[in-house]
């Protein structure tokens, strides 16, 4: 695997940390999920569904979505060109990879308030199996993934800008 592609050496606790912390969310959220698609099939099947299953299960797949994402980036598993950008002289190869991450960070930044800037307009909505749970929880996932992911992509500009030949 290329330079560019591969996941930049953890250099230090706090980016291990970081890497563990996100490993962690992802792995229970992907438990939850599992757990609650088996419930609904074990009480469907009992013949007592539960009504509000399939919009859970909705939740969290988009929550495992989201946060995977956060992780992907972490790892640098995001899909790329790598073979591409390894053909460049070292010096493009630089500049471009740092202006490839200012722009992705850009973009998350704005994703992040955008998302943060439409939570109180969903604070009046709720789920319709579970009234009792707003739409602005649900939703606060991207202003969260986008802040999580802006973390990942500054560690690796960071690494960008240190990096020797």
């Amino acid at each position: 695997m290329s330079q560019s592609a591969s996941m930049p050496a953890a250099s230090g606790s706090l980016r291990a940390a970081y890497g563990r912390f996100l490993e962690w969310l992802v792995g229970i959220l992907m438990v939850v999920l599992f757990l609650e698609v088996t419930a609904g099939v074990v009480f469907r099947t009992l013949g007592h569904p539960l009504v509000w299953y399939d919009e859970v299960a909705s939740m969290l797949l988009a929550w495992l979505t989201f946060y995977g994402s956060a992780l992907a980036s972490f790892k640098r598993g995001h899909i790329g060109c790598p073979e591409i950008i390894d053909m460049m002289p070292w010096g493009m190869r630089r500049a471009f990879s740092i202006f490839a991450q200012i722009v992705v960070i850009g973009f998350f930044a704005l994703v992040g308030t955008m998302g943060a800037m439409i939570l109180p307009i969903l604070a009046t909505d709720s789920m319709s199996s579970v009234p009792s749970v707003t739409m602005d929880i649900l939703q606060s996932v991207i202003p969260i993934s986008a802040a999580l992911i802006l973390i990942a992509e500054v560690m690796t500009l960071v690494d960008l800008i240190k990096q020797k030949h």
